[in-house]
């Protein structure tokens, strides 16, 4: 993983990237298919870079078909991290309700309040796990499709398997989340430039984290 903290540079090496990521950063202004078109040209730019060309891919959109098995693995994973703390949260708001009727029972406030904590715990923890698993992941979807990317048991698996790169490579991802936020510091607008950005970071941290990792096990 000796290289990957050159993900913050090597979209510049591109004489055309600032054209490129403007575009691509505009094209994520439709809704939906513009996320899909996103992460589709993100995982051309793996593409690219494992044939050793280290450029950006072209800016337009016809990348949805490639994107679209990532964007519904990644909504599914969000979804079920979601759905397991709103259901903790609406036991806690139904606890509390049942002790507004009663005449008040510490043991159901601490119950509510726990729940709460629950929630807030397991939609924190949830993310950063997905942040981390994060490479393989898009591996996973690269190479075999929606299947492969919602097998949790291979996912878990490839993180594993080397799990000082998967911290490398998922404190990488997080840089480059702030890297996308900011953009907000350029009056709003600039976000879209540096989601495109923050693309281009996570097409050569799971690269890296790809290579890093057939190292590791023995493999090409």
């Amino acid at each position: 993983m000796e290289r990957v903290t050159e993900a913050f540079v090597w979209p510049s090496r591109d004489p055309d990237w600032l054209r490129k990521l403007a575009i691509i950063g505009l094209t994520l202004l439709i809704p939906i298919a513009g996320a899909i078109n996103g992460l589709g040209w993100m995982l051309e730019a793996i593409d690219r870079l494992r044939a050793g060309e280290e450029r950006l891919p072209a800016a337009n959109l016809s990348y949805l078909g490639r994107g679209l098995g990532l964007f519904v693995v990644s909504l599914v994973y969000i979804a079920a991290v979601l759905v397991v703390g709103g259901v903790l949260y609406a036991l806690a708001l139904t606890t509390l309700s049942a002790q507004g009727r009663d005449t008040g029972s510490p043991f159901l406030v601490a119950t509510a309040l726990a729940l709460l904590l629950l929630a807030f715990s397991v939609v924190s923890a949830g993310s950063l796990a997905l942040t981390f698993a994060t490479p393989a992941i898009v591996l996973a979807v690269a190479q075999g499709g929606i299947g492969a990317g919602l097998r949790v048991d291979q996912i878990v698996g490839a993180s594993l398997r080397s799990p000082l790169n998967t911290l490398i490579a998922g404190l990488m991802l997080i840089a480059a989340s702030f890297i996308e936020g900011l953009g907000i510091a350029l009056c709003g607008v600039g976000i879209l430039f540096t989601i495109a950005y923050a693309l281009a970071m996570q097409a050569w941290i799971v690269r890296i984290f790809e290579m890093s990792s057939s190292s590791t096990t023995g493999h090409d």
